[in-house]
Formats: C-alpha cells, structure tokens, sequence
C-alpha cells in the first residue's frame, strides 16, 4: 500500500518563512476598541440628552394638563383653557423637536469627526504595515539569494 506522505513539517517550514507580526493584529483589535467606545460615549451623551429632553416635555405637560382639569366659572373658561393648553402643546412640541435635532445634529458631527479620524489612523496604520511588510520581505529575500551563492 501507497503511504502517505506527511505535510506537517513542510507546512511548518513554509509558514515559518512568512513573518507575520502580531503587533499588527493587536493594534488593530486596540484602534477598533477605543474607536467602539468614544463611539458608544457620544451615543451614551445622546441618550441623556434625550431623556433629559424627554422628561422635561413631559412633566410640562402634566402642568399644563393640571391647570386645564381645575373647575372654571364659567363655561367659556373651559374653551380658553383649552385653548391655552393647545397653544402651550404645540410651542412645548416644537421646542422639544428643536432640542432633539440639536442633539441629533451634534450626534453626526461627532460620529463624522471620529470616522474622520479612524479613516485617518487606519492609512497610517495600513502604510506602517505595507513598509514593515515590505522590508521584512526584502530582507528574507536578500537572505535566500545569499544562501544561493
């Protein structure tokens, strides 16, 4: 019977003729954390901003919502208090739409700004890696012509 032959050992020897640089994978995996967590910062701030914004309508509203449940005099108090809640609601809405379009308007800016910045960190990186790559195989290529002659 034909045996096999085992690979082990040349894959071994091809793989060790490879420098591979783990330094890479951890500066990489280190760039990606801090990038996950000013991201996760500023999507933090957004949501306290946003419960803050959210709060605050609703206990305007529940003010508001107070003062039109009291008894009146007269029945034509009822209409103008209505009124004065209808009015009160719609300035408070458009107020509290605004606030929430700041923050969401501050949102994007900081996410461009850190994607900027990421875009910008991983050419350096990747151009670092390229020149290191390439002078380690300039150098194992010099090596095995040497060992040639």
């Amino acid at each position: 019977m034909a045996k096999t032959q085992d690979f082990t050992k040349v894959l071994q020897d091809m793989m060790g003729s490879f420098p591979v640089d783990g330094s890479a994978f951890q500066g990489a995996f280190k760039t990606s954390a801090e990038m996950g967590e000013k991201m996760t910062k500023v999507a933090l701030e957004a949501a306290e901003k946003s419960t803050e914004i959210s709060s605050s309508w609703a206990k305007a509203t529940i003010a508001k919502v107070g003062d039109l449940a009291k008894s009146k005099e007269e029945p034509a108090d009822y209409a103008k208090s209505v009124s004065d809640f209808a009015s009160a609601a719609a300035e408070m809405a458009a107020e509290n739409l605004a606030a929430f379009a700041e923050v969401a308007k501050k949102v994007q800016m900081e996410t461009v700004e850190l994607m900027l910045a990421a875009g910008k960190e991983a050419s350096k990186d990747a151009t670092a890696a390229v020149k290191k790559a390439t002078d380690d195989a300039t150098a194992a290529a010099k090596k095995a012509t040497a060992g040639v002659k």
